[in-house]
């Protein structure tokens, strides 16, 4: 076992660069390829479902199996995982931009989901196991900042690379971010694993969740399409494996997802927020760029630079609020957080034809990521420091299927709720309408997450006295 590092040292920054390349270029694919998706559409002659199924089977594969591989990070060293997942997300990516059709597409993304799903909890886990105590709270929040960047880097490089080169590019850049991941992480991150990690494979649980998952995004996704039959069948098997999901973990000597960690009240009221908020964000990542290329009227390249200020407040105020949460608690921050992105969905809520970019659009980003900077680091800080130092992978992916989850069934089920099909994200009326409830929707989601987060996140200076 290696010394812990210290973040100013030349392998600590390794280290960090490493996760933050890795994630982030997951959390980059999943931001670029919705300024992608019209573009998509017309060139593949996609359907409105197609274009979900596009965007869902990339999450459906990395919630249905982040938590395996935490566990697989856990056991056989988390580098060796990460950099396996970083390569097979590339390869993944390979085949997505070279695809011929809408159903290739579904497929090659599914693929690519699974390399995230090895990637994206051991990035983390990397961070939580090599460094020392003391600066693991900066690390996190740097790499949570950073991280936020990379995901809202995506509109403004998927537009500008749908516009002037091919939509294609927005899966093939990850070839080379790829390739440097690999040769820092081999020359800088020490392997860690967790020494007491079980000996078998939740093949059964991994499976269960899979079908379970699948099941539901099926329905949701197709019930306007679909026989009622067929919808009906889906979402009975989805719920009826999620229900034996659940009884297996608690079963299992070697369970994927410890059922113990949410003994923790403080793991599970973090992890209930995480649903709330990631449905809320999924709902308006999906829905907001459409808005802007089929309502406003805005190119790819117009509509990705409109999201510009996010990234400029992520860079900026990320890490403050990581630092905010380590010296007041993550409480407050988890609870304003939420409740500060509704406002801003509040005021895009309103963005429709007639709307200027200035005036209509512009604040209501900034306001939408101010909450999220005040947001993210405290809650990975919190749903890591809930859980054991041997758990982080598994602690991780638990937190990572949560929020994956959520994104997955907002996408699925919001066009639906609010009567879009076919080719409605191509036609100005329908979509406009269908928008401006889906953003209400996730005003609702967010204000129950800033809720969940105030009633039940407390600081460790109230769990201590409580102990």
């Amino acid at each position: 076992m290696t010394e812990p590092l210290r973040l100013e040292s030349a392998a600590g920054r390794g280290v960090l660069a490493a996760a933050v390349l890795g994630s982030g270029m997951a959390m980059l694919d999943g931001t670029i390829v919705n300024v992608a998706l019209r573009k998509i559409g017309q060139d593949l002659d996609a359907s409105l479902p197609q274009l979900q199924w596009i965007s869902n089977g990339y999450l459906l594969a990395l919630a249905s199996l982040i938590l395996l591989g935490g566990s697989l990070g856990d056991r056989f060293g988390r580098r060796r995982v990460f950099v396996i997942g970083v390569v097979w997300f590339a390869l993944a990516s390979l085949l997505c931009g070279i695809a011929q059709s809408p159903d290739q597409l579904i497929a090659a993304r599914i693929v690519q989901g699974i390399g995230a799903a090895l990637l994206t909890p051991g990035s983390l886990a990397m961070i939580q196991a090599a460094y020392r105590l003391e600066d693991r709270a900066k690390a996190i929040g740097a790499w949570s900042g950073l991280g936020g960047i990379a995901a809202a880097l995506g509109p403004f490089l998927g537009g500008y690379l749908v516009q002037y080169a091919n939509w294609r590019w927005a899966f093939l850049v990850n070839l080379p971010v790829a390739l440097i991941t690999v040769l820092i992480a081999s020359r800088c991150v020490p392997e860690t694993q967790d020494p007491d990690a079980v000996r078998g494979f939740d093949v059964l649980g991994a499976a269960l969740g899979t079908i379970g998952l699948a099941g539901m995004t099926f329905a949701l996704i197709e019930s306007q399409t679909s026989p009622l039959a067929l919808v009906v069948g889906a979402a009975v098997v989805g719920v009826v494996c999620m229900v034996a999901f659940v009884a297996v973990e608690r079963r299992s000597d070697h369970p994927m997802m410890p059922t113990s960690l949410f003994a923790s009240r403080q793991f599970s009221a973090a992890n209930a927020m995480t649903l709330l908020v990631y449905a809320a964000l999924g709902g308006v990542i999906f829905f907001l760029v459409l808005e802007l290329q089929t309502v406003v009227g805005y190119g790819p390249l117009r509509a990705g630079l409109a999201t510009l200020p996010m990234t400029i407040v992520m860079l900026l105020l990320a890490k403050r609020g990581g630092a905010l949460s380590t010296r007041i608690g993550p409480r407050l921050p988890m609870a304003l957080g939420p409740l500060v992105c509704a406002a801003g969905i509040a005021g895009l809520a309103l963005v429709d034809a007639q709307s200027t970019y200035w005036l209509d659009i512009f604040p209501g980003i900034v306001v939408f990521a101010l909450g999220l900077a005040l947001l993210v680091a405290p809650l990975t800080g919190t749903v890591l420091a809930a859980a054991p130092d041997r758990n982080a992978g598994i602690a991780s992916g638990v937190n990572n299927a949560v929020a994956r989850a959520g994104s997955l069934l907002a996408v699925s089920a919001l066009p639906a709720v609010v009567g879009l099909a076919g080719a409605d994200y191509d036609r100005p009326a329908a979509l406009s309408a269908g928008y401006q409830q889906a953003m209400w929707i996730c005003v609702a989601l967010l204000v129950g997450g800033g809720l969940t987060s105030y009633a039940l996140i407390r600081n460790p200076t109230q769990l201590s006295q409580r102990q």
